[in-house]
């Protein structure tokens, strides 16, 4: 008998296709990367030529800036400065001995003569030692005829050689030494009488008094508190300081007006008395002092007033816009486009700010083409497009320096 096994089925392999799914999934997702990193480096090298391409484009174009020119201002300028009136003279009063202040005669507004008293001054120990260096002198005055008449005899001795030569030496020295005390006791007493003098304050110029700092009865140390302040209000004096720009434009004898900026009346007529010889060499100016008449008296010395000069300049100034000016470390300049179109830095010297405009004195010419509020982006000798603006004509006036 023979064995009969069934047959036997095969079954279809199933991991085959699971690795086909996973194969393909790996090949699009490279693919899916590869596209995506070849779109993005496309992209970075299409912005790296634009970029390039622009700054290219950029580097080829020149520059646009606005251009302005300067006007011609007038050679005849009004300077207006500031000043205080103060007294043509003015000094403090100080003792100069020792007290207590028994007596003032006159007061603040008071209107004194030269010579005139204005205080005294009470020193008791003083009066005590004058009168003890007179009764020096009294008692000095005694010796010195004791030893005249004692001299005169002992001159007699001498002519009959009675007299000891030695002994005669000394009576004479003896009236010489009384002559030099008396001579020392009425310089001392000279000196005690002046200083006895001092006690009358006496007023050294006729003027106004414009302060008293002291009470009778207050103690007094010499040279050290001021008694009076004394003005002379006629004529006034002012002192103004001339810019260098118009120092020479300004001299002795010339007529100038003072204003009073509280008042509304018409400036007042004065005259340039002194001109300083140099500059001073901090606020590079000239000093110019003033006499002003106050015959009146209406005007107080330490008013704030405006002083007006007339300055004939040695040519016209050139009138600039203000936002042509570059201010910094290298000073004052302003930027100029020259004929070959290419920027030119100039160092100026300015004279009187009108606000809108400024005054140049140097360092441009008529026809030079200016910068309008130029950037910090040029440079010099850089090649550039000039838009050129017309100014609108500004009307006539009078600035302040």
């Amino acid at each position: 008998m023979s064995n009969h096994h069934p047959p036997v089925f095969a079954l279809p392999n199933v991991d085959k296709p699971q690795r086909t799914l996973v194969a393909v999934k790996r090949v699009g997702i490279s693919l899916f990367l590869f596209l995506l990193l070849a779109g993005g480096w496309r992209l970075a090298a299409n912005q790296s030529k634009a970029a390039t391409l622009q700054q290219r484009t950029l580097a080829s174009l020149p520059r646009s800036v606005i251009g302005v020119r300067s006007r011609i201002g007038d050679a005849s300028r009004k300077l207006v400065l500031p000043a205080s009136l103060r007294g043509n003279t003015e000094t403090q009063i100080y003792a100069r001995t020792n007290g207590y202040l028994s007596d003032w005669s006159k007061t603040i507004g008071d209107q004194v003569k030269k010579g005139e008293l204005l205080a005294v001054i009470d020193v008791p120990e003083l009066e005590q030692e004058l009168a003890q260096a007179h009764a020096a002198i009294a008692q000095i005055k005694v010796r010195l005829e004791l030893t005249r008449s004692t001299l005169k005899r002992w001159t007699i001795l001498k002519e009959t050689d009675s007299a000891i030569e030695q002994e005669f030496d000394e009576k004479r020295s003896a009236v010489h030494q009384a002559e030099a005390d008396l001579a020392a006791a009425e310089v001392n007493v000279k000196r005690l009488e002046k200083v006895e003098g001092y006690r009358r304050i006496i007023a050294p110029f006729s003027g106004v008094i414009t302060r008293r700092a002291l009470d009778v009865g207050s103690l007094i140390t010499a040279g050290t508190q001021e008694l009076f302040a004394l003005t002379q209000i006629d004529p006034l004096r002012l002192t103004v300081w001339v810019p260098q720009a118009y120092a020479d434009g300004v001299k002795a004898g010339q007529e100038v007006s003072v204003r009073l900026i509280q008042s509304q009346d018409k400036p007042l007529s004065a005259r340039i008395e002194h001109v300083a010889g140099a500059l001073d060499p901090v606020n590079r100016s000239r000093q110019v002092d003033i006499t002003l008449p106050n015959r009146d008296g209406k005007l107080l010395p330490g008013s704030y007033v405006e002083v007006s000069l007339n300055v004939i300049g040695k040519a016209n100034p050139l009138l600039v816009p203000a936002n042509v000016l570059v201010i910094d470390q290298a000073g004052t300049r302003i930027v100029v486009v020259d004929a070959e179109s290419r920027i030119v830095l100039r160092t100026v010297t300015l004279g009187r700010d009108f606000g809108r405009e400024v005054e140049v004195l140097d360092g441009i010419a008529p026809d030079d083409i200016l910068v309008a509020s130029p950037s910090d982006l040029l440079i010099e000798g850089e090649k550039v497009g000039v838009v050129e603006v017309q100014q609108q004509p500004k009307e006539k006036g009078v600035g302040k320096s």
